[in-house]
């Protein structure tokens, strides 16, 4: 156990030797600032800010709702999904289903708010999207 202990030491104070004179040789000042970064890094950064912009307008606040519309059928065969992005513009699709049939209907959204009278259940899923 004293064997095994001695050896951990060692290792440890070899990392600690060794980590030191890494930040010995390391640039600091000026020389080692941002300024000093390679292109391909200022390139990447580059890169990633237009990504967040683009982003910005992807569709990824959603939420699905799922429900029984009439009071004779089970299953939650009814369902709303909210399709929106960060602004809150997107879609709200929602199909109804019945025992003979299905229809579907698609309205806009603008800022969280709708032109149209949304249902309950439209409702609750965008902002179940807007939580989420």
């Amino acid at each position: 156990m004293l064997a095994l202990t001695v050896v951990s030491l060692v290792v440890s104070l070899a990392a600690l030797a060794l980590a030191a004179h890494v930040l010995r040789r390391t640039p600091t000042g000026s020389a080692g600032g941002a300024d000093a970064l390679p292109e391909d890094v200022v390139g990447l950064r580059q890169e990633v800010a237009a990504l967040r912009t683009e982003a910005r307008d992807a569709l990824r606040h959603l939420a699905v709702v799922r429900y029984d519309a009439f009071g004779d059928m089970g299953g939650h065969l009814s369902w709303s999904v909210a399709l929106l992005d960060d602004a809150g513009f997107g879609i709200v699709l929602t199909s109804i289903h019945g025992r003979s049939e299905a229809r579907t209907y698609a309205k806009s959204v603008a800022g969280w708010t709708c032109d149209q009278q949304l249902s309950p259940e439209e409702e609750e899923a965008i902002s179940a999207a807007r939580a989420g």
